[in-house]
């Protein structure tokens, strides 16, 4: 691994640039920021994929693998990337920096505490719940109803016990109330971290945070308890991008990391700005599948920054096409071409949707070597058929020479292709329009169904013109529709909205569609157990 300054000079960034955390990252300072904010914009590549299964997809590893092959073949490309979450990390998941010869670094640290991010965030979100109840102690003076406070405190830690407690239990202990905690990375401030161009837009999206509602229903916002200064000095740091390395030597930020299921799944617009005026290329990625990442790259993240992206890459696997063509997960390594192509439904629909957006794209195969030759030769054969572009990517094994391929197959998108972006919604549809236009012709739903609940809330916020706002749309990444359960392509089935909510300072309304929850659990072996039988490191 490289020193974090020689890094750095690849992308004309100078020490006096950085802030440095140890010898192998740094933060890149705002005066660095403002003297290239009006250098031309390289080109923009996403990187997104199919629906989820257990037999993994690799759309980080794939994005690594690009920046590296594209660097391979000598265009100057930087990669911008989400923060990992603890949750996921000691959870179910595992880590976010790829896997492989296709990794980014230092592993542990960007996994772990890193340079200090999500616990800024975690403070400052805390901050605000304290001082809450605390002004509700004190006197109350702007009469805020207890039962309708709508912020909540986080954890950046999957903990179902934290899903609903009750606090202030005990004499002089603060009002007594239900409470809820959510991760920290589906909480508002995250997104707008995310979605803030600079520390002023931070401020004032901060201001105008919804926490809670009076006894006679008059909204609450964060400039109204006057900790607008404090959470910016907690937020300093953390509003500064992050340069890292990919295990290649190749330069990558690494910023924000708002989940894509609960939230909206983008990296900060701060760090994809930056990127944008300081290489030729800069690709990043977006959670999950193309039905929620991408979707919200276009609609939430694009609108927000007025980025136009030029070409996405679209990550498969055929193992995890098998699956969604109906093969026992123990059973992948079989080989079975039926549902294989059975399984192709789930990409094709994936592929379709996002011609809806006028960029074009092309398809990433990862290649496992449990694929066989017949499967390969069908796949190919299918992507033929359909006029897809398609590239069958070795990085994993291989590092950048198994990523030469895609790399040229994205150079010559960049080369010959007009990237006609577009939204998919006009940003003043009403509110139920915008909805129905998500769950229709991206998840291809039949019906829309709401519940008492959320209309409810949807009068709630009366006072807020909701019909000129985006939405982002909570649901499970397992599945096209609101039930997790039903895999590859479903189509004729409803969608319920069980509940929404506001992010005022975000500048969007959270949409939950079925049973998400916003504080995960962890399963019964978490990966925290497994580190048990890793080496133990006792050095300091």
């Amino acid at each position: 691994m490289k020193k974090i300054k020689e890094i750095a000079k690849k992308l004309s960034i100078n020490e006096e640039d950085l802030i440095f955390y140890g010898d192998d990252k740094a933060k890149i300072k705002e005066s660095f920021i403002d003297k290239v904010k009006f250098n031309k914009n390289g080109k923009l590549v996403l990187v997104t994929a199919i629906t989820p299964t257990k037999a993994g997809e690799g759309k980080t590893a794939t994005t690594i693998g690009l920046v590296d092959g594209l660097n391979k073949i000598n265009i100057k490309t930087l990669g911008a990337l989400r923060e990992p979450s603890l949750g996921p990390v000691f959870g179910l998941k595992g880590g976010a920096v790829g896997g492989g010869l296709e990794t980014i670094e230092p592993q542990d640290d960007i996994n772990l505490h890193f340079t200090g991010d999500l616990h800024a965030l975690t403070s400052s979100i805390d901050l605000i719940s304290a001082i809450i109840d605390n002004h509700i102690f004190q006197g109350n003076e702007l009469n805020i109803d207890p039962n309708k406070i709508l912020w909540k405190r986080s954890l950046d830690m999957n903990d179902r016990s934290l899903r609903k407690i009750e606090i202030g239990i005990g004499e002089k202990n603060g009002p007594k109330r239900s409470e809820s905690f959510q991760i920290t990375v589906a909480s508002e401030l995250m997104a707008i971290l995310c979605l803030s161009k600079d520390g002023q837009d931070f401020y004032k999206r901060i201001q105008n945070i919804l926490v809670a509602y009076t006894y006679d229903d008059k909204p609450v916002f964060l400039k109204d308890l006057k900790i607008s200064n404090a959470i910016m000095k907690l937020m300093r740091y953390a509003l500064l991008p992050n340069l890292v390395q990919t295990s290649n030597g190749n330069p990558v930020l690494v910023h924000g990391g708002p989940f894509a299921n609960i939230a909206h799944g983008c990296n900060s617009i701060i760090a994809t700005d930056l990127g944008l005026k300081i290489c030729d290329v800069l690709v990043t990625e977006a959670g999950f599948a193309a039905d929620l990442g991408a979707e919200k790259f276009f609609d939430i993240k694009c609108r927000a920054a007025d980025l136009k992206p030029d070409a996405v890459v679209l990550v498969a696997t055929i193992r995890a096409l098998k699956l969604h063509g109906g093969v026992n997960f123990d059973d992948l390594t079989n080989e079975n071409v039926e549902a294989l192509l059975k399984g192709t439904e789930n990409l094709k629909q994936h592929a379709e949707n996002l011609k809806l957006y006028g960029v074009p794209f092309v398809i990433a195969i990862n290649h496992f070597s449990s694929d066989t030759k017949n499967e390969v030769e069908a796949l190919s054969n299918w992507c033929r058929e359909n006029n897809y572009m398609f590239s069958f990517l070795d990085s994993y094994i291989k590092g950048p020479d198994g990523a030469i391929d895609l790399a040229y197959k994205v150079k010559e998108i960049l080369d010959t292709k007009k990237s006609n972006f577009r939204y998919l919604y006009d940003i003043n549809e009403p509110l139920t329009k915008k909805i129905e236009d998500v769950c229709k012709k991206i998840y291809h739903a039949s019906n829309v169904n709401y519940s008492k609940e959320a209309l409810n809330k949807i009068k709630l916020y009366k006072d807020f013109n909701l019909d000129n706002i985006p939405i982002c749309i909570a649901k499970t990444q397992n599945s096209f529709s609101d039930n997790p359960k039903l895999l590859n392509a479903p189509k004729g089935f409803d969608v319920t909205v069980k509940d929404v909510s506001l992010s005022n300072g975000a500048g969007f309304l959270v949409v939950y569609l079925g049973n998400i929850l916003t504080m995960p659990g962890l399963p019964k072996v978490p990966r925290a157990v497994l580190m048990e039988d890793e080496n133990n490191d006792t050095n300091i």
